[in-house]
């Protein structure tokens, strides 16, 4: 008898490859024996299959289907990168359930909102950290029901009920399919492309984070398209090592390596991505820029540390890497004298860094999430890294424009990709609409009218689109605004030129219908630490060492680099930063300062750090302060400083060379 004939959509989406674990088990048959993912344990890296992927993932969903699951079951899944919380993602789809992935960093209120607004069942955790967090919350949310963990160490007498070893999950798998042999297959033939395959929670910049609800066809189309639109085959190599709940990594992680059968990389921790990097090599990357801006970071201490010769010798074919690529993206010709120089900074500088780094085999690499600053994105192109800008959105499964190979600018984002189109609003606000377009926030349908309205999406961003068809994003529309005497006031284009300062970790700019622009700044501990001890400046915490006066001066001198840097921008240069300050503390998502993904919550802080701004507006040299601040085991603490403010130096238009 003849199998019955699949039928495609018109985004040509199989109706027997709709879902997710449809895929997997053609990759599982395709490709057997080819790696799928890999993860580092105890400095061995273990490498699974997708034939073991699989089969992994499928015992987990015949353990849940022993204990009750029903389709519409929604499973909380916490954790650091790990296979088994992947297979979990699957086999949480495959029975018609719904995967919901929260922080691994989650504060317990964090965790409890989650858990009890999308009334998940089950949840699939990776320690005995998340196990305590569960076990703390699960009196306040009813309806959760078991929490299976990876790791077992420390939980040896844990006696609650509610808990089960992975391990023991799956044993329960192969009991239960002895018995009911088809019915994995079953559940899995159920399931559909308009399903919902994932609930991604946003970060929450503005409030209460909201539950972005994407189906199958929103990712696998948008993802497949991405794939082909920049070419990506079964032999990229990707480092996983962005959370689980955040829906770039879902994409990057998940989608794209099933649907085009490439490896994925779980580092051993967080403490040791950039160790793991350079030992992977990938060939796929992205970062958000706060990772490019960490990886500079890490490489700029480094110079400094380095004896004078190598520092010059290192910074001056760094600038000129700068210079060209600068030239080149301006479309600018490139002097002879530059391109005869650029092979020996690559024998001695670029190839030796990129390879340091892991870089030296990456074919494409993407920033997104947040705005980058151009010197950074100059930085990393310079050395000859093919890093390129990417705009897209939770609510849009992640891809909206990407940046063309042969194609790439300074200030824009790139051009849509297959199917997606954009258009501005009388406002300037950047709206698109594509197959990635979500089915609308859970439990929340004023919110969903207000960004999702015919079809298209409402982003926040204020842009513009050029004539060759590539978009700008200017700020965030709500953020971008005037100075008194109505100079543009763009705060991310500011902070992100502040942050491109090794020494500088993060800066709130402040402005809005005020008289001038003034900066909240963050060091960075470990930069400014290391420049500390090579002058002998003794310091006892973040804190202390932040007050010094030293480091003041420092930082003085930064911002001033950015302030000569506007007086070269016409529509910015009255908004060059006339005074600042060094927080006491740092930004902390745990204090609601900035979001798990470090995006700064301008109101809150604006709310927080009220008489340190008024204190920046006025004749005032130093503000004490007293603030509360909470601990990684929850518990809040007290802390008092007086912070000094500092006047920094504003520059006229330069004189025309």
């Amino acid at each position: 008898m003849n199998a019955p004939a699949r039928r495609s959509d018109a985004h040509g989406l199989d109706d027997g490859l709709d879902t997710f674990p449809k895929l997997v088990r053609l990759n599982a048959r395709r490709r057997p024996d080819k790696i799928a993912i890999r993860e580092k344990d105890l400095g061995i890296w273990q490498s699974y299959t997708w034939s073991a992927y699989f089969e992994q993932a499928r015992l987990i969903a015949q353990g849940l289907a022993s204990l009750g699951f029903a389709r519409g079951d929604r499973v909380a899944i916490i954790g650091d990168n790990r296979p088994q919380l992947y297979w979990a993602v699957m086999a949480t789809q495959a029975l018609g359930g719904v995967p919901v992935p929260i922080y691994q960093d989650s504060i317990e209120k964090e965790v409890e909102f989650v858990i009890d607004h999308a009334e998940a069942r089950f949840a699939v955790v990776e320690d005995q950290e998340q196990v305590d967090k569960l076990l703390n919350v699960k009196a306040r949310c009813p309806r959760l029901q078991h929490v299976v963990y990876d790791d077992p160490r420390g939980m040896r007498r844990y006696g609650d009920p509610c808990l089960m070893s992975l391990a023991e999950l799956q044993e329960l798998g192969k009991k239960f399919e002895a018995g009911h042999p088809n019915h994995f297959d079953d559940e899995m033939a159920r399931g559909g492309a308009d399903d919902v395959a994932i609930i991604c929670y946003t970060s929450g910049t503005t409030g209460t984070p909201k539950g972005a609800m994407l189906s199958h066809r929103n990712l696998i189309v948008t993802a497949r398209n991405a794939a082909r639109f920049e070419g990506l085959g079964a032999d990229e190599e990707i480092l996983s090592y962005l959370p689980m709940a955040w829906v770039g990594d879902h994409i990057f992680s998940y989608a794209q390596a099933i649907i085009t059968g490439f490896a994925i990389n779980c580092p051993e921790s967080a403490a040791t991505v950039l160790h793991d990097l350079k030992e992977i090599a990938p060939t796929y990357f992205f970062g958000p820029p706060r990772i490019w801006e960490s990886i500079l970071t890490s490489v700029m201490v480094r110079v400094e540390d380095a004896l004078w010769v190598k520092r010059a010798t290192v910074q001056l074919f760094l600038r000129l890497a700068q210079d060209i690529e600068r030239r080149r993206l301006g479309r600018q010709p490139v002097a002879l004298w530059q391109r005869l120089l650029y092979p020996l900074g690559n024998l001695l500088v670029y190839g030796p860094l990129k390879d340091n780094l892991g870089l030296r085999r990456v074919r494409r690499a993407y920033t997104a999430g947040e705005a980058i600053g151009p010197e950074i994105f100059l930085f990393f192109r310079g050395l000859g890294v093919n890093v390129k800008q990417l705009y897209g959105m939770t609510e849009a499964s992640v891809f909206v424009t990407i940046q063309r190979d042969g194609d790439v600018r300074l200030d824009t984002v790139g051009t849509p990709i297959t199917d997606v189109e954009i258009r501005l609003s009388e406002q300037g606000e950047v709206l698109f609409r594509s197959p990635g377009v979500f089915l609308g926030y859970a439990k929340n349908p004023e919110a969903t009218r207000e960004t999702l309205e015919d079809g298209w999406i409402h982003s926040g961003d204020a842009g513009f689109l050029g004539q060759d068809g590539h978009l700008k994003i200017i700020d965030r529309a709500r953020d971008v605004g005037r100075l008194a005497d109505g100079t543009l006031f763009a705060p991310k284009f500011l902070e992100n030129k502040l942050k491109f300062s090794p020494y500088v970790r993060e800066a709130v700019c402040v402005g809005q219908t005020r008289p001038w622009v003034t900066a909240l700044v963050n060091i960075d501990l470990a930069a400014v630490g290391n420049w500390a001890e090579r002058r002998n400046i003794a310091y006892t915490s973040y804190t202390d060492l932040a007050q010094k006066p030293e480091v003041y001066e420092l930082i003085q001198r930064e911002v001033e680099r950015v302030n000569r840097s506007l007086a070269e921008d016409q529509a910015l240069r009255g908004a060059q930063v006339r005074r600042f300050l060094i927080l006491h503390k740092e930004l902390d998502p745990d204090d609601e300062e900035i979001t798990r993904t470090r995006k700064i919550r301008r109101g809150y802080i604006g709310q927080k750090y009220a008489p340190l701004i008024e204190a920046l507006y006025s004749d005032r040299d130093h503000v004490p302060v007293e603030a509360k601040v909470t601990y990684e085991d929850g518990r809040a603490g007290t802390m008092r400083a007086d912070v000094k403010i500092r006047d920094a130096s504003v520059f006229a238009v330069p004189e025309a060379r």
